[in-house]
């Protein structure tokens, strides 16, 4: 059932929400970083684990700002908090992000063991709640308004 009832977030620019301007970002980093370790795994071609490395770092560099602008419109409006997916979300997303910071330090050792198997295995599962957290997010949004202009 569709609610009518718009939620404004706390964390904007110009009327715009920042948290689901930020979120593509590290999503297209933690896939990417599982693609090159999946490469990496087949090749053992050190440039593969380079660029899981660095996909990594800038995935967790901008799901902190995600995360931040995110918690910023949790904690700023209570309306947020009482929407069903919200709880479920912010728990999946601060797991996927505590998983891909272990898997960014882990990645920082030499080349086969910062894949082989832990960096693969944190990415796969990095990777495997994104959707689920998508999913809530676009709960939040396209069934209970939250960041909708009227």
């Amino acid at each position: 059932m569709q609610q009518d009832v718009r939620v404004r977030t706390t964390a904007q620019i110009a009327g715009h929400p920042i948290h689901p301007m930020l979120v593509p970002i590290p999503i297209a980093c933690f896939v990417g970083a599982l693609l090159t370790d999946i490469a990496y795994v087949a090749s053992a071609e050190i440039m593969w684990a380079d660029f899981s490395a660095w996909l990594l770092l800038a995935g967790v560099i901008f799901g902190v700002l995600a995360a931040i602008a995110g918690l910023i419109d949790f904690l700023g409006n209570r309306l947020v908090r009482a929407q069903t997916p919200a709880w479920p979300h912010l728990i999946g997303n601060a797991l996927a992000l505590v998983l891909a910071i272990v898997n960014a330090l882990i990645h920082t050792r030499d080349a086969w063991t910062s894949v082989w198997p832990t960096g693969l295995v944190l990415s796969v599962i990095t990777v495997l709640i994104l959707p689920v957290t998508g999913w809530l997010g676009w709960a939040m949004v396209y069934r209970h308004g939250v960041g909708v202009a009227r």
